[in-house]
């Protein structure tokens, strides 16, 4: 009897193990069915976040003119100007163009050669004007007007015997310095067209890529050329210089 009853414990010993076992086999189970789900879940976050750089990545980057450094600032050190909006702030006023390309150091040659055409304009113009009114008043008759006194050497006088060869010289006067003037005024606007060429040019230059192994190499060279028969070798070969570019 007693023998029966431990059997009989240890068959219901045995199948609360088994219980247990095969809860612990049911929860390692469901843990690896939850592992095996979120693995998947991160494989498709991974996906999502993968399509979202590509995404990024193909969107075009804005223009260099309006990069910014992303504090919502102009980036300088990438910015390019707009040869068209330099072509009318150069057209607008002498120097604008070359101040939007930010070529400060073009404008004293830019003001100065203005400074230097308005200068000789004007020297020229009063000059023209002073022996113009000389002229005429050596060519009238009337005493009263002897504006051309001045352009006289201490001491001198015109009289009857040099008369002529002062109308010569105040005509020959006047028309040189109305001719400066003219000159002065064209090489003004010289330097004005000059001014708006090189702000368009510059700004359109800004973005061409000048590769550092732009060299051009020139070295003699001895070129030949079909020896015809009977000639001497040296008669059929030329010496010049051979020109090679690279890019």
């Amino acid at each position: 009897m007693v023998i029966i009853m431990a059997l009989v414990a240890w068959c219901l010993g045995a199948d609360a193990q088994t219980d247990t076992l095969r809860a612990d086999v049911q929860t390692k189970v469901d843990s690896l069915f939850a592992i095996s789900s979120d693995s998947a879940l991160l494989r498709q976050l991974a996906a999502e976040e993968s399509e979202t750089l590509q995404a990024t990545n193909d969107t075009p980057t804005p223009p260099a003119s309006v990069a910014d450094d992303g504090k919502g600032r102009r980036d300088w050190s990438s910015w390019r100007p707009d040869p068209q909006r330099a072509l009318w702030l150069a057209l607008a006023f002498p120097g604008g163009g070359q101040i939007y390309n930010r070529k400060y150091w073009k404008l004293p040659l830019v003001y100065g050669g203005f400074m230097g055409c308005i200068y000789a304009l004007t020297w020229n113009n009063m000059m023209y004007k002073d022996y113009a009114q000389a002229y005429l008043d050596i060519m009238d008759s009337d005493p009263g007007t002897a504006s051309y006194n001045k352009f006289l050497h201490l001491g001198r006088q015109i009289t009857p015997e040099n008369e002529e060869r002062y109308k010569t010289i105040f005509k020959k006067r006047k028309d040189r310095f109305r001719r400066y003037r003219d000159l002065s005024f064209f090489v003004m606007v010289g330097v004005y067209a000059l001014s708006v060429i090189d702000a368009y040019v510059d700004a359109e230059l800004s973005e061409f890529d000048l590769s550092k192994d732009l060299s051009l190499r020139v070295s003699p060279g001895v070129i030949s050329t079909p020896a015809a028969t009977g000639k001497n070798p040296l008669q059929a070969s030329n010496v010049g210089l051979n020109c090679s570019l690279n890019f």
